[in-house]
């Protein structure tokens, strides 16, 4: 099952970068519009995450946790058929060890609570996280200095963090480097930036920045829309 969840996971687009992926004390962002599926995307790096046995953090700024753990468990229930999972109580007892949820709804969210709730995990529950996901942090509103904190909050925690970025389909800025609303005035901030756009045959994932590398007009992979796993190799 790993082998065959890693050989289809979204995030072997990133398989030929120095670092085999985003990397400690690095920043990465997925753009998509509403609905395309930006929030089932990082619970997939999530899951690439929690099964090669690491740690991961998911931080909800719009749902609260009952409403997160139950993505999981529908992307869980998918994976299982599409995968042919033999061992899913083990499997699934793996996810619910790996994985610590932390919601901040109603404007509730700041880096100070973040990293004291990190502190308390670390302290209290001895869970140090490989990973954090991001969801619903609204980059249009966002200050510059809220990605300078996370750049250092990655550094301090010597992990990955993980953003969802909603794109609207009437706002078509895209800067010099070819980096589109609403990266495109932060994209210094982050190492890897990718784009989710529907397609005919799927859902269409798009490496736009990749570390300090060039990135190819190549660099697609074309995901299932039920399971966003690769599609069919």
């Amino acid at each position: 099952m790993m082998m065959e969840f890693i050989r289809r996971s979204p995030l072997r687009i990133l398989e030929n970068s120095p670092q085999k992926g985003l990397g400690r004390g690095n920043l990465g962002a997925l753009i998509a519009r509403a609905g395309v599926g930006k929030t089932a995307y990082l619970i997939h790096i999530a899951f690439d995450k929690i099964f090669r046995d690491m740690k991961i953090v998911h931080v909800s700024l719009q749902d609260g946790p009952d409403k997160v753990s139950s993505y999981y468990n529908v992307i869980f229930s998918e994976l299982v058929k599409a995968l042919s999972i033999k061992n899913e109580r083990e499997t699934r007892t793996l996810m619910e060890r790996n994985r610590m949820i932390l919601a901040y709804l109603n404007q509730s969210f700041d880096l100070s609570r973040l990293r004291e709730n990190l502190k308390n995990l670390a302290e209290k529950a001895d869970f140090r996280p490989d990973a954090l996901v991001v969801d619903g942090l609204d980059f249009s509103k966002a200050a510059m200095d809220t990605f300078e904190d996370f750049m250092a909050l990655a550094r301090d925690y010597d992990t990955e963090v993980w953003f969802s970025a909603l794109s609207h389909r009437h706002i078509a800025e895209v800067n010099e480097r070819g980096i589109p609303y609403p990266c495109h005035k932060v994209d210094g901030f982050f190492s890897i930036i990718l784009q989710l756009q529907p397609a005919p045959q799927g859902i269409q994932m798009k490496l736009l920045k990749k570390h300090d590398m060039n990135v190819s007009p190549e660099d697609v992979v074309v995901l299932d829309p039920s399971t966003f796993l690769v599609a069919a190799l």
